[in-house]
């Protein structure tokens, strides 16, 4: 199968709320109990597109179909964080394996460089073992591990932090 990688528009956010929704409602990779509402997805896509953050998708090639998708947003409200982001991307598992993760990163990267970002932030599931290995060979260095701060499916999760720093050469 081949992917295009493109901006992504208002009409596909209902397929990424699909791929988003399915990872709260079955994965710990995401640590909301709720999903999200059409509505919140354009509240959403109107704050990234303000903001003149990314928003990527990965589309099947002669095909609407949606794959997987990648943004990233600020890392926390206080100015002093302003050339930090922190990104997600999340693939639907019915593509997975199959590289996008890596290309919709490399993506993210690219864009955070081109608009002079200093660090992009990834909080992980510290189970998530393959996406931190991912984030490694991007050049990601984990700077944190944080013991029991969230829950999911009534467990204790450990958040990883990793960062990159996007004015180093990798």
């Amino acid at each position: 199968m081949q992917f295009k990688l493109r901006p992504a528009i208002a009409d596909d956010l209902e397929q990424i709320m699909a791929i988003f929704n399915q990872e709260i409602l079955h994965g710990t990779a995401n640590w909301r109990d709720e999903p999200r509402s059409l509505e919140q997805m354009q509240q959403w896509f109107a704050r990234l597109q303000q903001q003149q953050f990314p928003l990527i998708v990965a589309q099947l090639v002669g095909s609407d179909q949606i794959a997987g998708y990648a943004d990233y947003d600020t890392f926390r409200e206080i100015s002093g964080y302003k050339h930090t982001v922190e990104h997600s991307v999340f693939v639907d598992p019915s593509y997975a394996r199959q590289g996008l993760g890596k290309k919709l990163m490399q993506a993210l990267i690219d864009t955070a460089k081109a608009q002079q970002l200093h660090i992009m932030v990834a909080a992980i599931d510290a189970e998530n073992h393959a996406s931190i290995r991912l984030h490694e060979a991007l050049g990601f260095v984990q700077t944190g591990l944080m013991p029991q701060v969230g829950q999911k499916f009534g467990q204790w999760r450990d958040l990883a932090l990793l960062q990159l720093n996007l004015d180093q050469k990798i």
